[in-house]
């Protein structure tokens, strides 16, 4: 009975190591999401002022995971690719912001930024359905 206990134990503590977020293990991409999410979440509200400020860390954040060593599982060409996008949209919204664009074309640069964001997470999530 001990055994089946211990079993049953180690099979408990197994499902929820799988069950933490796979990002966890790639602290370059959860620091990226602080900033995402700070400076993305206000601006779906119509506040423009946290991206505005934080442009230049969401740049360099982007390159930090670029240039981070990704986890083993997510090594692969559709993650970089996707990294690769997320840097040279952060660069583009940037600009964008220190030309003055329109409140709507940054909304909208963010937005895709956003999505880029997440589709890298979906890729980490399930790297073995790269579509790239």
């Amino acid at each position: 009975m001990k055994k089946i206990i211990a079993v049953c134990c180690i099979l408990l503590a197994f499902v929820q190591i799988k069950a933490q977020s796979s990002t966890d293990n790639w602290p370059a991409l959860k620091a990226f999401h602080s900033i995402m999410s700070a400076t993305f979440h206000p601006s779906e509200e119509g506040n423009l002022k946290p991206i505005k400020e934080r442009s230049k860390e969401l740049v360099q954040k982007a390159k930090e995971l670029a240039q981070s060593k990704a986890p083993l599982e997510f090594n692969k060409p559709a993650i970089k690719k996707a990294v690769a996008d997320l840097v040279s949209g952060a660069e583009k919204l940037d600009k964008m912001i220190a030309d003055k664009a329109k409140d709507a074309d940054i909304i909208k640069a963010l937005s895709g930024l956003h999505d880029v964001f997440h589709q890298i997470v979906g890729l980490c999530k399930n790297p073995e359905n790269e579509k790239h």
